[in-house]
């Protein structure tokens, strides 16, 4: 008999199931982005040898989890009982933070005077 496979622990488990509401139990229901609204918005500082104030969002998801995500590029109107949309991918230097809000969509306006990668940071061409 061969020796049993470890079971992967999934990077990041707020995107891997939805919620149904009817039967009030978790389903599994992958998807690559989730709704939220933020609870609280502030800052954190990375690991060493980094030194900043990322900035940050406490979020509760659709499927009643709460996850801690990244707000990217420079400046956000982000306050509480915004809704934001998260997608997965985590900021190396900080602890814990492996979602990324997604700019432009929703509650959270694009990045303004953005030039170059426009479509990351959800800012209009300019012209």
């Amino acid at each position: 008999r061969p020796r049993k496979k470890a079971k992967k622990k999934a990077k990041m488990p707020a995107l891997t199931f939805g919620f149904n509401i009817q039967k009030n139990r978790p389903r599994k229901y992958p998807s690559p982005f989730k709704r939220g609204v933020c609870l609280k918005v502030t800052t954190m500082t990375p690991k060493k040898p980094n030194s900043a104030l990322r900035k940050v969002a406490r979020v509760r998801l659709t499927n009643g989890m709460e996850v801690t995500a990244y707000i990217p590029g420079e400046g956000h109107n982000l306050q509480e009982h915004s809704v934001v949309i998260i997608r997965g991918g985590r900021v190396r230097d900080l602890p814990g933070v492996r979602y990324h809000v997604v700019r432009g969509v929703l509650d959270i306006g694009g990045v303004e005077g953005r030039k170059q990668q426009r479509s990351k940071y959800g800012s209009k061409k300019t012209g």
